[in-house]
């Protein structure tokens, strides 16, 4: 569905006595030469994206790709304008999930159009914040691919701050004195960073070629405010590379504390065995039927018996417990 189609001249929003689904007639008020329309979509439908194309005379694989969603971050240049792919992330704490939806972008002379796939990144917030700073506005389509790619950013920092927590739960939950299964935690979070990181890192290039002014169709004046973005996506991609060297080591640690824990348990059972075994050894010499033994008439014999049972064991259980095996 058309969530927003506005024309913005001079770094501000143009008042129209126009329906917002009229899309042809919000077009043809662009005639100033720093005007441009952003229109904003949210899981279009194909033929309502088709009649956008047309309109718009975007090309048909860009226009595919948008529709199917599903592609990796990427900047490709069709004739004079531009298709943008980004992913959106937000971080589902009950599940320790990182779920990803995704925005494409279209640029070209005097339009955007931005179409979102998934529940995440919505841009309401993001059109708001620009209209209320026209001096990044006065810069038009690339004001808009600065706001889009500065919201989604920001996004990859808190679901990093969301992945910082818990991994800081699972280092507390290894080198706990409890016993803990944290292998399959561990394993989920280290997939969601791998999910996270393939939405990351393909956009390092673009934010760069951004900055230095290098993409035909994004302003060179946009240049400090696309360093801003990167040096965001820098620090995120760094969280993330931490992230996992930190799971990487609590997972050893974890196996190790197994290991530990393992060997913990064979002693206490083999001091265990030890104490059961020692009386056992007496009670099976008694209990055979000797004729000739002189403890079987003996009136203290069976006292004795029973005596150094007791003791045996209490000889183990003091060696057991003196070598820390209990």
């Amino acid at each position: 569905m058309i969530v927003d189609n506005a024309l913005y001249r001079n770094g501000e929003r143009v008042d129209l006595d126009v329906d917002t689904h009229d899309l042809a007639s919000v077009r043809a008020k662009a005639t100033g030469a720093d005007d441009f329309v952003w229109v904003g979509l949210y899981e279009p439908e194909s033929d309502e994206l088709a009649a956008v194309a047309d309109l718009y005379d975007l090309h048909e694989l860009a226009v595919e790709d948008a529709l199917a969603a599903h592609q990796r971050p990427k900047v490709e240049r069709y004739g004079d304008s531009l298709f943008i792919v980004l992913k959106t992330l937000w971080y589902v704490d009950e599940r320790d999930a990182v779920e990803t939806g995704e925005i494409s972008m279209f640029v070209g002379h005097k339009f955007v159009i931005t179409v979102r796939h998934g529940e995440g990144g919505g841009l309401h917030d993001a059109r708001m914040r620009l209209e209320e700073a026209s001096n990044v506005l006065a810069h038009g389509p690339s004001a808009v691919v600065y706001a889009v790619c500065d919201a989604i950013v920001d996004h990859y920092e808190e679901v990093a701050g969301s992945l910082q927590e818990d991994v800081d739960e699972v280092e507390q939950s290894v080198f706990s004195t409890e016993r803990t299964n944290d292998s399959a935690r561990i394993y989920v979070l280290k997939r969601e960073l791998a999910e996270m990181r393939r939405a990351v890192m393909p956009l390092r290039e673009p934010m760069n070629k951004f900055t230095a002014g290098a993409v035909h169709g994004i302003h060179s004046d946009a240049g400090p405010y696309f360093r801003d973005v990167a040096d965001h996506l820098n620090r995120v991609a760094e969280t993330i590379d931490t992230l996992d060297s930190l799971l990487s080591t609590a997972f050893d640690a974890h196996i190790a504390q197994i290991s530990i824990q393992q060997n913990n348990d064979m002693r206490t059972i083999s001091a265990a065995a030890g104490i059961i075994v020692a009386p056992t050894i007496v009670g099976s010499i008694y209990g055979m039927n000797f004729s000739k033994m002189p403890e079987l008439h003996w009136t203290l014999g069976y006292p004795m018996a029973i005596g150094l049972m007791v003791l045996s064991s209490l000889i183990v259980y003091i060696i057991s417990k003196r070598a820390g095996w209990l």
